[in-house]
């Protein structure tokens, strides 16, 4: 993993791979600013062509099989070895149980120089959506992936946390990786800017836009830095690896060039045309009940839609109509399709496969409190992290071996789409985007800092690692924790956003939050 042996004092502030990254310059959080300290020769994740890449997710490195390079020693419960933080409670790793995760991604470049990789290479392939609840995690392996390069492929670790539990906080660890028992050669597609598109209940969005998905290969999030974000969701509102964005669980089985021969519709809230993918097997035309535009799938618009901003961890404030409190800023270019489909074709293909794999992947979890009170200070939001701002926590995917029966199946569509109504999800472009500032920035909104435990990813086959011994410490349970979760509130004026907004390139539109406040949930505030 890059940065793998970074310590607190390596940088001017913390910047250990347990770190979160928010408010950043691109230098800073792309690949979490490790670029100069990879992984030592050798050390390549291997990723089975359809098969689970089984890791080890911890608080610390101590709750992994890694424990040896821990420096408290073996902490692992042997009573619930599957427990990622034994003795802490969930806060620890922001959720309050298995219905508040909210997923984490793998991504690959098919680029051996990470130095050549830019955000728009990386192509997610694989969601868990309860990542980060259980300390051995699996992510599914698309069977059609094909080789790396020699010399190996760049991959990165991506998660984003729920909005009720900590602030603004991205999650990015690059790897080397490599694709094994690869059987095709179809490349990957140019990977697209996820779309807001799935039920929403906590931004009063009761139902799913189909029409309004990004289908096909999808870049990574992100957000909330200081430059270079594809995402502009507002603080309640965090973009997140599921259902929400078309991030389906398990491997992403429609992410290659030839997915769509059909083309894919141009996304928007009144799209009634929904795509039928290509998995290696029957395709079917896409069903439609009005006229759409097809475009190929490397043409999608670029465009990040936005859902109405809300958030269950407060309580008051005023409602604002989803007309107002989303919309999305991009460039939109759409091309024909060149491969329709002259006939449609319906029927249904099943595999069965059984394997046997080892996999080693090591993730590390922080903890960040910030005290209990917090002036309203610009420098919260500043680019330069300070280092006194967070404590961390050690987490690790870890080697495991498994044995897996694998059934993949594939079918078409259904061919009745309902979709929500348009006001559910509101789009704009460039050209009109001054217009909707003034009515969507009326009143100035509260923003929650980065004070949680957090969650970093890493990756390594180092056979000393795995070897070497330690003796246990006595504190090695309570190294590193946190012993107090809580939220602090600031105000942001209308200047910091629209400021923001300018240097981002793009509007940020943000709802009006003048005089919400917190609702406590007990698991997060309890003191332990």
């Amino acid at each position: 993993m890059y940065g793998f042996n970074v310590t607190d004092h390596t940088f001017p502030y913390d910047n250990r791979p347990v770190a979160p990254l928010t408010n950043y310059t691109f230098d800073q959080w792309w690949f979490h600013g490790h670029l100069d300290y990879p992984p030592n020769d050798g050390d390549i994740f291997e990723l089975p062509a359809g098969q689970p890449a089984t890791t080890e997710i911890a608080c610390n490195k101590g709750a992994t099989t890694f424990f040896a390079s821990s420096e408290g020693g073996d902490i692992r419960n042997p009573n619930k070895p599957n427990d990622p933080c034994p003795g802490s409670d969930p806060s620890e790793y922001h959720t309050t149980g298995p219905s508040d995760l909210k997923g984490c991604a793998l991504a690959i470049a098919y680029k051996n120089d990470a130095r050549q990789v830019q955000p728009e290479d990386f192509v997610v392939f694989s969601i868990n959506q309860t990542c980060v609840f259980n300390r051995f995690t699996d992510f599914q392996v698309p069977e059609r992936m094909p080789a790396c390069p020699e010399g190996g492929c760049t991959c990165a670790f991506f998660w984003i946390h729920s909005q009720d539990s900590g602030g603004e906080q991205n999650y990015m660890n690059g790897f080397k990786c490599n694709v094994t028992n690869a059987t095709s050669n179809v490349a990957l597609a140019t990977p697209q800017i996820p779309r807001r598109c799935g039920a929403d209940p906590e931004n009063n969005v009761p139902n799913p836009t189909p029409g309004n998905c990004t289908y096909g290969a999808k870049q990574p999030f992100y957000w909330f830095q200081a430059e270079r974000n594809n995402m502009f969701e507002g603080t309640y509102s965090p973009p997140f690896y599921l259902d929400l964005y078309n991030f389906k669980d398990g491997a992403q089985n429609d992410i290659f060039v030839d997915s769509y021969p059909n083309g894919i519709p141009t996304p928007s809230a009144n799209q009634t045309l929904v795509p039928t993918p290509f998995l290696g097997g029957a395709i079917a035309e896409p069903t439609s009940s009005g006229s759409s535009t097809l475009v190929s799938s490397s043409s999608i618009s670029a465009a990040s839609s936005v859902g109405a901003v809300g958030s269950t961890s407060a309580s008051g404030g005023p409602s604002i109509s989803a007309s107002l409190a989303g919309s999305s800023f991009a460039a939109s270019s759409t091309a024909s399709s060149s491969s329709a489909m002259s006939a449609t074709v319906t029927s249904t293909a099943t595999t069965t496969e059984t394997s046997t794999l080892v996999q080693t992947v090591f993730v590390t979890l922080p903890v960040s409190p910030l005290p209990p009170s917090i002036a309203a200070s610009p420098s919260l939001f500043s680019p330069s992290p300070s280092a006194s701002n967070f404590q961390s926590l050690t987490t690790i995917l870890l080697t495991a071996a498994s044995s897996s029966t694998l059934t993949s199946s594939s079918s078409p569509l259904a061919t009745s789409i309902t979709t929500a109504s348009s006001a559910s999800v509101a789009n704009a472009t460039a050209e009109n985007a001054d217009a909707l500032i003034p009515a969507a920035l009326r009143a100035n909104f509260d923003v929650l800092p980065a004070n949680a435990t957090d969650i970093a990813f890493s990756a390594s086959t180092d056979s000393a690692t795995a070897t070497a011994t330690s003796a246990p410490s006595a504190t090695a349970a309570t190294d590193g924790m946190c012993h107090v979760s809580f939220k602090t509130q600031r105000r942001r004026s209308l200047f910091d956003v629209q400021s923001r907004a300018r240097s981002l390139g793009s509007w940020h539109v943000s709802r009006g939050d003048a005089g919400r406040k917190l609702k406590t949930r007990s698991s997060l505030w309890r003191i332990f």
